[in-house]
């Protein structure tokens, strides 16, 4: 696979693909598939910022799922720091969820 240029779409691309193996242990499906990913942005340098959510505010698996993301974007090819941020606006709804 050739390495991403930083800040590319398609090096954004790459980095939601990759979030599709975090698993939310409540629900047991991918983070992407149930909507928790609202934003990723990468910079020239590789520096990404993902910005999330979590099915409720005070979910006991928030610090895993925001480890986990940060994990596995760090572990692609090109990345710089990473930075999760983590939001409830909007709140997370049942509707996001891919069917």
């Amino acid at each position: 696979m050739p390495q991403l240029e930083p800040g590319s779409v398609q090096q954004t691309e790459a980095i939601h693909k990759a979030l599709e193996i975090v698993i939310d242990p409540e629900l047991g499906r991918s983070i992407v598939d149930i909507g928790l990913i609202y934003a990723i942005r990468s910079d020239i340098d590789g520096n990404v910022v993902v910005t999330m959510t979590t099915t409720a505010p005070g979910c006991p698996a928030t610090s895993f799922l925001v480890e986990a993301v940060r994990n596995c974007v760090a572990d692609l090819e090109s990345i710089g720091t990473v930075e999760v941020n983590l939001t409830y606006d909007p709140p997370w709804t049942p509707e996001r969820m891919a069917s």
